[in-house]
């Protein structure tokens, strides 16, 4: 059997390099060598090797990367209860009870906190006398402290990045619960006035709450939502709960990524626009096109536009309506972002409503 050159492994090594060596190293030819010894001196994996002797298992060799990895004084590697202090993920598994009990390959993972932390991956091997009886048995250690310390700090990270989402999220659905609320409270006062509530407009602005939350990603820092999937959503539920015959819909989206807080209001100011055309616009015409667009505008911006080809406002009438739900969520929007609306009707004409704005949301400030 040809004998590996010196060559030094990879600084991390794995598992089939391991394997690789004690296959290697399965002849008791080369264990006696002094070949052996050189090689195995140079190479970055703990390497032990005990001599049986009679029923007892001796250390006759460990190699200075073992030593690193162990401490102490090589005086001190009698036998396997070096091992002692590795324990498994079961602590009654220790490494010394998994080498003494003569098994083979992949030991396991083991942990060791004194007298310093340290973890391994180990393995181990055994050569053979002509006869089949045991001459010498091999341990590999592969010291993966470091490699399992930035996986854990990794997992913390992860776990200070979820409290902090589920934080913001707790807070996102309280304020939006406050918003339910006030919704609910303009509507009370519109009855109070003698007007008629509309418990359907009530439902499809808090379905456009829910479909915000549904299109936020759990794997996502939840700072952004794709607002042209959004909208594609609310105009989807808007057709559904008002499908008229003949009333098409023109959809022209884009990948429009923003901030949460510019598409809360703007979703449900889109789902007014398109309640109010379906309820109004077309006037028992049983024809018409209702346009919903959501597109780049320049580098920063971005353009919705909600139009119908149908019977256009009224003379006197305006939009927002003063006093109105629309006209508090088109100041909720322009608090949040440098919104441009612009609203264009004419008889027989429709109306148009154009929504221009930076994606970024404005700073908070304080009062």
């Amino acid at each position: 059997m040809a004998f590996p050159e010196e060559t030094s492994l990879p600084p991390e090594p794995t598992a089939g390099q391991v394997t690789d060596l004690l296959d290697a190293l399965g002849d008791i030819r080369i264990v006696e060598t002094k070949e052996f010894k050189r090689f195995l001196d140079h190479i970055p994996i703990g390497i032990v090797v005990s001599k049986s002797t009679g029923r007892r298992q001796r250390i006759c060799y460990a190699n200075p990367a073992f030593e690193a990895l162990m401490g102490g004084s090589p005086a001190d590697y009698l036998d396997w209860s070096i091992f002692a202090g590795f324990t498994g993920a079961d602590e009654d598994v220790t490494l010394e009870r998994a080498v003494i009990e003569g098994r083979e390959d992949f030991l396991g993972t083991f942990r060791r906190e004194r007298p310093q932390p340290a973890v391994v991956e180990a393995y181990a091997a055994f050569i053979q006398n002509e006869d089949g009886t045991e001459n010498y048995r091999i341990a590999a250690l592969i010291d993966v402290t470091n490699r399992e310390r930035a996986e854990r700090d990794q997992f913390i990270r992860k776990i200070r990045d979820k409290d902090t989402l589920l934080t913001e999220l707790q807070h996102r659905v309280r304020n939006n619960l406050q918003l339910i609320v006030a919704l609910i409270r303009l509507e009370a006062r519109c009855e109070r006035r003698g007007e008629k509530i509309n418990l359907a407009a009530l439902a499809g602005r808090i379905e456009s709450l829910q479909l915000l939350y549904e299109t936020l990603s759990p794997d996502a820092s939840g700072e952004e939502i794709d607002l042209g999937h959004y909208l594609s959503q609310i105009a989807a539920a808007v057709m559904n709960t008002y499908a008229v015959d003949g009333i098409r819909l023109d959809l022209k989206v884009e990948h429009a990524p923003a901030s949460i807080n510019i598409a809360l209001p703007l979703g449900l100011l889109v789902n007014e626009l398109l309640t109010n055309a379906f309820k109004h616009a077309f006037g028992g015409r049983g024809r018409g096109v209702i346009t919903v667009e959501c597109l780049h505008a320049g580098q920063d911006g971005y353009r919705v536009v909600v139009a119908d080809d149908g019977a256009g406002l009224p003379p006197d009438g305006v939009w927002p309506v003063p006093g109105k739900i629309s006209e508090l969520i088109v100041q909720t929007l322009r608090e949040n972002t440098k919104a441009d609306v612009v609203v264009d009707t004419a008889p027989d004409k429709g109306v148009s409503v154009s929504i221009a704005f930076d994606h970024k949301s404005l700073p908070k400030t304080s009062n």
